[in-house]
């Protein structure tokens, strides 16, 4: 830790506007992403219907977006009021989780898209690479991956102490200089934003396709049978039946692409301003750092840890129903452990009741054998 003897006569502080603002929004959007992103795994996880291979990389979204609410979010407020006070450890740990939670949330975005392709374009492939078990080996390898790259924020970050008229300051912050931080950091632009979206933008496409512009194939064990008994007069209702499945397969498979998409585009909108931001100052001196515009940066990273479970309950009906499921359940329960508890209570009062009846009748016993 580097210390600098009255390097200004006062702290710089935020405006108190900008830090009512930053608090009450930062809150908000914290606290609905919280709670949005652990409905998400309870719902996949509690519901046997809702194991897929794609909820399955919603889920690691999930908890990579509740990484980054909890680690970024949370200590922002504390930090845009005073100094840094998790002290060095907490400056290590916390910048290691802040990139953990982005980068994996890149991760599972990629691997949800390439999913869907596959799962599109290749469905014969498909039921050999999409399956559940295959998920989970890969979202296992994502995690670990994604750890062990993220383990130089370790050594980049530590905290300084500044001493002011007023007072001291302490504050995380990186420990090399601004030129080695570039190629780190362009890396990092590189591999987490560019590379998901730029791939992400062609297997759209090819997706797109797929499901506007041609029609769903039929699996091709089913073509043939349906050949066999082309003559037959039953043929004419299976092959109702089958069309009208394969309107259905065609209709949530696009509800579910519609969904993922709008996921990726927000990805995208909202991690623009912070990521041109670090662009801009990378080669300005000194960098621009507008306390409402980073504020408004800021915002945007936790709005997009936030809003996916929004996008889930709007935009999925299998989602929506569970989400309400799940309400009512733990409707139910707090109902259950209400009345459970004034039961208890009732039971203590009576009790108590009943203890203080017998003891004022033994005290009468006591008087009238005494007098």
């Amino acid at each position: 830790a580097s210390n600098n003897t009255f390097s200004n006569p006062e702290r710089q502080v935020l405006p108190l506007e900008v830090q009512v603002v930053t608090i009450l929004l930062v809150l908000l959007i914290c606290g609905v992403g919280i709670a949005g992103n652990i409905m998400v795994v309870l719902v996949v996880l509690r519901t046997k219907h809702m194991v897929t291979p794609t909820n399955c990389y919603l889920v690691s979204l999930a908890i990579a977006d509740l990484i980054v609410l909890l680690a970024a979010g949370l200590p922002n407020i504390s930090e845009v009021v005073a100094s840094w006070v998790y002290g060095y450890a907490g400056c290590l740990c916390i910048t290691y989780l802040q990139y953990l939670g982005i980068n994996i949330s890149a991760c599972s975005i990629t691997a949800f898209t390439v999913e869907r392709y596959i799962a599109i374009c290749h469905s014969i492939k498909a039921q050999l690479l999409c399956t559940v078990a295959r998920a989970k080996r890969i979202i296992a390898v994502l995690w670990l991956c994604t750890s062990l790259y993220c383990l130089m924020w370790f050594f980049l970050v530590d905290t300084s102490k500044a001493m002011f008229a007023d007072g001291t300051q302490v504050s995380c912050g990186y420990r090399v200089s601004r030129n080695l931080y570039m190629p780190i950091y362009f890396l990092d632009f590189t591999i987490f934003y560019v590379v998901p979206l730029g791939l992400a933008t062609v297997l759209y496409g090819l997706i797109a396709r797929i499901l506007f512009m041609n029609p769903l194939p039929a699996t091709p064990q089913h073509a043939s049978r349906m050949s066999k008994r082309s003559s037959s007069v039953t043929t004419s209702s299976s092959m109702k039946l089958s069309c009208r499945g394969n309107k259905g397969a065609l209709s949530s498979r696009k509800q579910v692409t519609k969904m993922l998409a709008v996921v990726v585009i927000l990805f995208a909108l909202l991690w623009m301003p912070y990521r041109t931001l670090v662009v801009v100052n990378s080669f300005m001196d000194p960098p621009y750092l507008n306390s409402w515009f980073v504020l408004f940066c800021r915002l945007c990273i936790y709005l997009n840890s936030a809003i996916n479970p929004v996008i889930y309950n709007l935009m999925s009906q299998k989602f929506r129903a569970a989400f309400r499921k799940l309400c009512k359940c733990e409707q139910k329960r707090t109902e259950i452990a209400t009345h459970i508890l004034l039961a208890q209570v009732k039971f203590g009062i009576w009790s108590l009741s009943r203890t203080f009846h017998d003891v004022c009748w033994l005290l009468r016993m006591l008087l009238q054998d005494m007098f």
